[in-house]
């Protein structure tokens, strides 16, 4: 992959579906395609910070710590193709483009941000939960 390469790849001869592949050991199939993209940690904190309004690119940007530009082009461009972000390309020069969630989008927002919420409640226990495994479990490996 080239370094300015920012396809969005889109799983199997390119299919746009959600359905069911219908094999009993899929059952889930059409629902995991979905929670992948709105629970991987970049489209909920993109989520999240639609939330608050309209951004445009480097705002956005700069409101994600430690998000790449390249990722966070791939991440906005995830969204907009499953109907979560809306990308408005305003005609002036330099073109001024910002991203603001769809209806779709804003309907998922009370559930990201009730995540985040209970992320940042819990964050303190989960830490010493860890610390804790890590002690009885040396060496495990699991992170």
């Amino acid at each position: 992959m080239s370094p300015g390469h920012t396809e969005v790849t889109t799983g199997a001869a390119g299919a746009a579906e959600l359905e069911p592949c219908g094999r009993a050991e899929h059952p889930d199939c059409g629902i995991r395609e979905v929670l992948d993209r709105v629970g991987d940690k970049w489209s909920v904190l993109v989520i999240v910070e639609l939330s608050n309004g309209p951004r445009r690119f480097r705002r956005l940007q700069r409101a994600i710590d430690g998000i790449s530009q390249r990722m966070l082009t791939l991440t906005v461009r995830r969204l907009e193709r499953d109907g979560l972000v809306l990308r408005t390309v305003y005609p002036t020069v330099p073109a001024q483009v910002d991203y603001r969630l769809t209806e779709t989008g804003a309907s998922l927002t009370h559930l990201v941000k009730a995540l985040a919420e209970w992320s940042l409640e819990n964050r303190d226990t989960i830490a010493q939960a860890r610390q804790s495994y890590d002690r009885e479990h040396p060496g495990n490996g699991v992170r």
